[in-house]
């Protein structure tokens, strides 16, 4: 293994032609396509940087140095790279005989300062009124599921729900890889990890998520659901842990709770289908769709109740509580606004026990739309 600051040292060194890209906090993700075809993304918008390597067996060198540092190999056997560089950026990379053209990275960049809910309403991202709505949802410890699609924003405002938690709670957090950073005093971080060359000694994130329940949790937060431990996030929420947080992909409410489906399918148990969308309409709260606005930018598109699963009509019963809604302006510009629809949650009595209120602004929009 290399020390840290040496590998720090080197790479930045390897990296020199997209060093500039590195240390620009406006920059959000660097794409390498081969030596001469370097890509940024800035404002959400794609752009065609004037960076290059002198050959594609400079930025192999680089990624040997990555891979040593983590303990792993990249060549023609491994051909795919995950990696995390020190200031906490994602790589991934891909290579020959997978990649075609010389060897391609992905840079995922993480804002070093953390986002609030405040910024997030001032940038277009939520309302105000969608953002006390999160916020008594959160503190009331209803079972929110954050979705949406790669690059959307579903960990950075994951990261933002997990920071209005009630600072006397013990949260633990399980990742695949290290994301998630919560600024508070009892707060467990659990990772998974990957088996070595000969298979062995993994550990997954369902494998954390059996440990966490006999830690005494307050709230459990996962960074990401991929798998059949989706089951095992499910029976929690049945079944006494509340509060519970996580990610998936997305792109439609709908779609979150069919992916949620197939992956509670994924497990061992062979439990009936009735029995998982039984157990996941009572278990899950709320789903907060994100996705990439028209202008490029992140915001959130839903904030949506599940209220149960309709056994004859055969599909979930969701109730959209915010969604946003797009009009021109007078030039002609396409603008769009985070609006409450009217319709109030049934977990009402959930927000009331724990001495928290919604919005006046969606009991105004019931008064005026009133729903059953």
């Amino acid at each position: 293994m290399i020390p840290e600051q040496l590998f720090e040292r080197t790479l930045r060194t390897l990296l020199a032609p997209v060093a500039p890209y590195l240390n620009d906090p406006s920059v959000s993700e660097i794409m390498i396509n081969g030596p001469d075809r370097v890509f940024i993304e800035r404002g959400g918008r794609l752009e065609r940087s004037a960076a290059r390597f002198e050959s594609a067996d400079k930025i192999m060198a680089a990624l040997r140095n990555v891979a040593q540092f983590m303990g792993g190999f990249i060549d023609e056997q491994h051909p795919i790279l995950e990696a995390r560089l020190p200031d906490g950026s994602r790589l991934e990379a891909v290579i020959a005989p997978v990649a075609h053209g010389g060897p391609s990275i992905a840079i995922r960049r993480f804002s070093q300062a953390k986002l609030t809910l405040e910024q997030l309403v001032e940038f277009g991202a939520l309302s105000g009124d969608a953002a006390q709505a999160l916020i008594a949802t959160a503190v009331a410890k209803c079972n929110i599921v954050v979705a949406g699609g790669t690059g959307s924003g579903k960990t950075s405002l994951l990261n933002v729900l997990a920071g209005v938690v009630p600072s006397d709670e013990r949260v633990l957090v399980l990742e695949d890889t290290r994301e998630i950073n919560i600024d508070r005093e009892h707060v467990v971080y659990l990772t998974a990890r990957k088996p070595d060359e000969h298979g062995e000694f993994e550990i997954t994130i369902r494998d954390l998520f059996r440990a966490s329940l006999r830690m005494r949790p307050d709230r459990i937060i996962v960074g990401e659901i991929r798998g059949s431990e989706a089951l095992d996030l499910v029976q929690a929420t049945v079944s006494g842990h509340g509060g519970c947080l996580c990610t998936l992909h997305a792109s439609y409410p709908h779609d979150t709770m069919t992916r949620l489906e197939t992956m509670c399918m994924m497990s061992d148990l062979n439990m009936p289908l009735a029995a998982i969308r039984n157990q996941l309409g009572s278990g899950i709260d709320l789903i907060v769709q994100v996705s990439r606005l028209a202008d490029g930018r992140r915001g959130v598109t839903h904030i949506t109740e599940v209220a149960g699963f309709d056994p004859e009509r055969q599909s979930y019963e969701l109730r959209d509580l915010f969604l946003r809604v797009h009009e021109r302006n007078a030039r002609g510009e396409l603008q769009s606004q985070l609006m409450p629809t009217g319709i109030l949650p049934r977990f009402l009595p959930k927000l009331t026990a724990h001495g928290v209120e919604l919005p006046a602004a969606m009991q105004r929009a019931a008064q005026r739309e009133p729903h059953a």
